[in-house]
């Protein structure tokens, strides 16, 4: 069975179609297409059931992507250790984060992976958390940090940091300093105009499942997704906000708001690293996750 010919299936079952995984891996849909179809002549099955809409594996595919992905990831650490008796940690690494959290960790976490691995690569997206564990599953991620992520089976989740999601309002005209913050009632809250990410943002599901928990829900002025797009409309009058502090100190003008602790209850968001549960980390990935860890302790806690 030829390396490459596995890779060129496992990437086409992965995506749902022969157009995009020949994009990911760069090569023509031709001769995609023909190694794939070597690959099932040689093991005498249909491993793809191909239609107008991509191509879905069969049975005997499904069972083979499982082994695949092993198979895969096995070579991958085989040539990172020879890497790493060459010269050090080397290959790629795929991260996905928030928006609010890429803000705060992109720029010490990549001087710090330059340092520790320089024969590596780091590639950062940013994205919802939909969207990237549907990315974790199907390979384009192998790692993401996710706020409140639900159990999905095949990937694992491990708790990160804990951030308190803090009152955002515009900073009084003339005032250079704000007073020690009272806590405001998240009651209160709810009964304030909110300008707000749209669902299924994990900060948005979660002050509404807060919310109803004591039997009120927020009063949504404006949704908008992005963090500074949210800022700019606080400092215009158009509502207020609930974000992380790191989310207002990092902005482009911290010193335009004001931020108040919310009690009854307080509102915190579990931020965790997710990974595929279906394939080994490789020695490059682990070290990247220790990395994220080191680096969160010290840029996301209080």
């Amino acid at each position: 069975m030829d390396l490459k010919q596995l890779e060129y299936f496992v990437r086409v079952a992965e995506l749902g179609s022969f157009t995009r995984a020949a994009q990911a891996l760069n090569i023509a849909q031709p001769a995609l297409s023909r190694q794939v179809r070597l690959l099932e002549v040689e093991l005498r099955q249909n491993l793809l059931v191909r239609n107008g809409r991509g191509a879905t594996p069969t049975q005997a595919g499904q069972l083979l992507l499982e082994h695949g992905r092993g198979i895969l990831h096995q070579v991958e650490r085989a040539r990172e250790e020879l890497g790493r008796v060459r010269s050090g940690l080397t290959g790629r690494v795929a991260l996905g984060m928030p928006p609010s959290v890429a803000r705060v960790i992109t720029v010490p976490l990549t001087r710090a992976f330059r340092t520790k691995m320089p024969e590596a690569q780091l590639s950062i997206s940013e994205g919802l958390s939909s969207a990237m564990q549907e990315n974790l599953q199907n390979g384009r991620l192998d790692i993401a940090l996710l706020y409140n992520p639900s159990p999905i089976p095949g990937i694992a989740h491990s708790p990160l940091v804990k951030e308190e999601l803090l009152w955002v309002q515009p900073r009084p005209a003339g005032l250079q300093e704000d007073p020690p913050p009272a806590a405001i009632p998240l009651k209160e809250v709810a009964s304030l105009p909110l300008v707000i990410p749209t669902r299924p943002n994990a900060i948005r599901m979660h002050v509404e499942s807060e919310m109803a928990a004591i039997g009120c829900r927020p009063l949504i002025a404006l949704e908008i997704d992005g963090v500074s797009a949210i800022l700019d409309l606080v400092a215009d009058g158009a509502g207020y906000a609930i974000l992380s502090r790191n989310a207002v100190m990092r902005s482009v003008r911290p010193s335009a708001f004001s931020v108040r602790p919310i009690s009854g209850p307080a509102l915190t968001i579990q931020l965790n690293t997710a990974v595929s549960s279906l394939r080994p980390a490789t020695l490059t990935q682990q070290a990247t996750l220790d990395l994220i860890t080191e680096v969160a302790s010290r840029w996301l806690t209080p």
